[in-house]
């Protein structure tokens, strides 16, 4: 099958290609490289060296005698991704080609804007180029989780059948965004449902968790060929930064009370559903909506796992309690369905299983890059960002 990941040089994107590259299907990628941009703006490099794409792609072929090219392009030129698309004609298409950071999006009035003109625009622009030359191609689109927000009623995938004055429908699941970015892809969300209803493109849309984990077989098969592990505010997540903390010996920084739940799934697992959906395609004009995390931890719940696992590296990590810098309900109801990739045949790698030797342990081999000044937040939600960001950007 021949397949297109866009974001192919970023933290999913990458070991995605190779993945797919390692299963016999023809793979090519593309990426602008803008994250690494944003990165050295930031000043929040990844804490284990990333080599460039070029320098990657060459070493795959080296390794593993497998093959991906590779595209240099933004997908907000039109002419572009229509290029791209009538020469490699795509079976499938991959997008993790966005810019990925929520508090990225909350940073100030520029950022924002960027955010959402960049994915939305990149999105529309990957839908009009399929339109014209790749109709048959399958769209694998990545959303999150946090397009639903955190409803007192069970989340369903996607949609949601609705009884109301005696009459019956089943309509999008209904969307309370947390951020900038999280409404950007919201906006995806519904631009590519209509996209398909009118001119029958097929779309999975993978309302993802947050990702953990920095080793995949492919990754393991040459230490050169890592995918990029952040632990700063903006591109990191909690996961990431408590486990930093611990090796660092920093306290685990917790948000507000640590009330707040969210879905998690290991990265092995987030390349198994890109490989499930792309081999359980939908029918021609549908759109579909897959769930994909594994376990649900509160914040604090995070923070204790790794302060468990810890221990049994002879690490004592504390945890401590922050004003929390978003505006998120701290203690709520969660219960989101994710079923359908289960279904589909998705066996899930459990955190307690895999975080020593696919996290703390790599991180304890990097631990002279740790940079304590970039973990405590900067971006407030409610404003005040742009003047903390800059105090931090220049560290």
């Amino acid at each position: 099958m021949r397949i297109l990941v866009l974001g192919g040089d970023g933290y999913l994107g990458w070991p995605t290609a190779m993945y797919l590259s390692a299963r016999d299907h023809e793979v090519a990628v593309l990426d602008n490289f803008s994250k690494r941009g944003w990165e050295l703006e930031l000043n929040a490099e990844p804490l284990i060296p990333v080599s460039t794409l070029r320098n990657r792609v060459r070493l795959w072929k080296e390794v593993t005698g497998h093959s991906i090219s590779y595209y240099v392009g933004d997908l907000c030129e039109y002419d572009l991704v229509r290029d791209v698309l009538r020469d490699f004609q795509p079976d499938a298409i991959v997008h993790f080609g966005e810019q990925p950071s929520a508090p990225f999006s909350m940073i100030d009035q520029r950022r924002c804007i960027m955010t959402q003109v960049n994915n939305i625009t990149g999105t529309l622009n990957l839908l009009w180029a399929m339109r014209e030359h790749a109709p048959a191609a399958h769209l694998v689109k990545l959303g999150t989780m946090g397009e639903y927000g955190t409803p007192n009623i069970d989340i369903e995938e996607g949609f949601i059948e609705i009884e109301y004055k005696g009459r019956k429908d089943v309509l999008p699941y209904p969307k309370q965004a947390g951020s900038f970015y999280h409404l950007s892809k919201v906006h995806d969300s519904h631009n590519i449902t209509f996209a398909c209803k009118v001119w029958k493109l097929r779309s999975t849309d993978l309302h993802q968790g947050v990702v953990y984990g920095l080793a995949t077989d492919e990754t393991e098969l040459d230490e050169r060929l890592a995918t990029s592990f952040h632990y700063d505010e903006v591109f990191g997540t909690a996961l990431n930064r408590f486990c930093v903390q611990a090796i660092a010996g920093v306290p685990l920084t917790v948000y507000g009370k640590g009330g707040q739940t969210r879905g998690f799934l290991n990265i092995r697992d987030t390349l198994r559903c890109v490989e499930l959906s792309i081999l359980n395609p939908p029918k021609a004009g549908e759109y579909r909506a897959f769930n994909q995390f594994t376990q649900m931890f509160s914040v604090l719940e995070l923070a204790e796992t790794v302060q468990h696992q810890a221990q049994k590296l002879g690490i004592r990590a504390m945890i401590n309690h922050l004003p929390n810098p978003r505006v998120e309900a701290e203690e709520h109801y969660y219960n989101p369905r994710h079923q359908k990739l289960l279904d589909l045949g998705l066996q899930p790698h459990m955190l307690s299983d895999v975080l020593i030797d696919s996290m703390l342990g790599i991180i304890r081999d990097h631990a002279h890059r740790i940079r304590r000044e970039v973990i405590l937040p900067h971006v407030q939600w409610n404003g005040a960002s742009e003047t903390a960001v800059k105090a931090y950007a220049s560290v």
